[in-house]
């Protein structure tokens, strides 16, 4: 598991509280207080995941993060923000982020996110390489999802959300459940976050098609089922 971390965070205090905590666990830290800056020593630097405010003079974190991605780099972004509503996080993750945490914050949840996006990225794809339900099909090598004939274009977001849901087809997965595998999210189990991004992949996956794939077990969750196409 790689250990370099690049932290962008203009808040000096809140940077030196998170580079201290993580260097005394085993972690290599690198410092910025601007998002220009960041993604200067990206170019120039081999990290291993990204903790990015969202607040930052000049450019701010999401679009740092949107820079990130049209790079085409896929290291771990965590945000880090006082911007705690669903809203909010709903706008960093569709920036390119893979996780969230609101300030303020205990060092040890930062740890235990860190660590989930570490294993995540470190992990990659297990198993078949290929994951399908009905006519719809996910090439986990790459990265790509098509219905029949139709390419799907999803988020980063969107694209775990599916993943996971593939993975565990025909059975129902609790609104916890896919916080919990998808975001590593568990700081707040009543955010709607997992409602908006169903809907979003709903539009894309099920609307545009005869037959629906995600379907709702009211009071339990979601499941997505092999249909026919």
């Amino acid at each position: 598991m790689g250990n370099r971390i690049l932290l962008i965070e203009d808040e000096y205090a809140i940077a030196s509280f998170v580079t201290q905590g993580l260097q005394e666990s085993g972690y290599a830290v690198a410092v910025c207080y601007d998002g220009e800056k960041g993604l200067e020593m990206l170019q120039d630097g081999d990290f291993d995941l990204v903790i990015l405010d969202i607040v930052l003079p000049g450019m701010d974190g999401r679009e740092v993060a949107r820079t990130i991605r049209g790079q085409g780099l896929d290291l771990p972004i965590l945000m880090l923000t006082a911007l705690g509503s669903t809203e909010n996080v709903v706008r960093g993750l569709d920036s390119g982020a893979d996780d969230y945490l609101v300030k303020p914050f205990k060092f040890k949840e930062l740890e235990a996110r860190v660590r989930a996006l570490s294993r995540r990225r470190s992990s990659g794809p297990r198993g078949n390489r290929t994951l399908s339900a009905g006519n719809l099909v996910l090439d986990r090598d790459a990265k790509t999802v098509r219905r029949g004939e139709a390419d799907i274009h999803l988020t980063a977001t969107e694209y775990r959300l599916l993943e996971y849901l593939l993975l565990n087809k025909n059975r129902v997965l609790s609104r916890i459940d896919i916080l919990e595998s998808v975001w590593d999210i568990t700081f707040n189990l009543g955010t709607n976050v997992v409602d908006v991004y169903v809907n979003y992949l709903r539009n894309k996956i099920d609307k545009p098609f005869n037959s629906k794939l995600i379907h709702t077990v009211i009071g339990m969750g979601y499941t997505l089922k092999d249909n026919e196409p």
